[in-house]
């Protein structure tokens, strides 16, 4: 789940998948990235999707692979992150480079056990083996038979999924929560309160600051907040 850029590598992962008979056996393939319903002005994305109908007619991926296109329904993206988990599948996220991960807590969060690029910020979220598994996007062929290494041990042993499951679940619950965030939020402000006193910052830039805040993290959550009842 990802926009069709290069460095997102939806099209790598379509290959690793194609290319893997074992992996073909075990499970299907959904990806969700692009428009397929309008022709794209961007020249990567483009470039990208048509090398996604390539694979598909390639390798005869019809009735493998479902590829759905961007959704920006947060709700609906959840439902779907639900769905794979109930179906006991997996997320999979194969950048090049990711500088956090947002979808790796997303998909994390809904007790999918998740694969995802060593290359940024996915490598910090997940503890290799315990939470997820970190996979090389420059090597297909390894993060097939990591894939395929995971799915048979489900298959011998279905608490194998529920033991990676419930070790994301308790990784996001330590580390990725609101209230955690938030406690490191008032932290940060501590010590921005003592930079300032020790500096005698200008108040404009103090109020830039937090207008800054305010613009990209809290107006939304506020305007979220139903009305009190009378």
């Amino acid at each position: 789940m990802a926009r069709l850029d290069r460095v997102k590598n939806l099209t790598g992962l379509v290959e690793l998948y194609a290319k893997s008979p074992k992996l073909r056996e075990l499970v299907n393939l959904v990806v969700v990235g692009g428009d397929r319903r309008k022709e794209s002005k961007d020249l990567e994305e483009q470039a990208e999707m048509k090398k996604m109908y390539s694979l598909i007619e390639t390798y005869k991926l019809n009735g493998q692979f479902r590829w759905i296109s961007s959704q920006m329904n947060r709700v609906r993206n959840g439902e779907l992150y639900r769905y794979i988990a109930d179906t006991k599948g997996a997320f999979v996220q194969p950048a090049f480079y990711e500088a956090f991960g947002l979808t790796v807590v997303e998909a994390m969060t809904c007790g999918l056990p998740t694969f995802a690029t060593l290359h940024g910020g996915p490598a910090e979220i997940i503890v290799h083996g315990k939470s997820g598994f970190h996979i090389d996007p420059y090597n297909g062929e390894q993060v097939a038979e990591t894939l395929v290494n995971f799915f048979e041990k489900c298959k011998k042993d279905p608490s194998h999924w529920e033991t990676i499951s419930t070790g994301g679940l308790k990784r996001i619950q330590e580390k990725y929560t609101w209230q955690i965030y938030s406690d490191r939020l008032l932290t940060l402000a501590g010590v921005y309160g003592f930079w300032k006193y020790v500096s005698k910052l200008d108040r404009l830039e103090i109020r830039r600051y937090l207008e800054m805040f305010y613009a990209l993290k809290y107006r939304k959550l506020a305007e979220a907040v139903p009305l009190a009842v009378e």
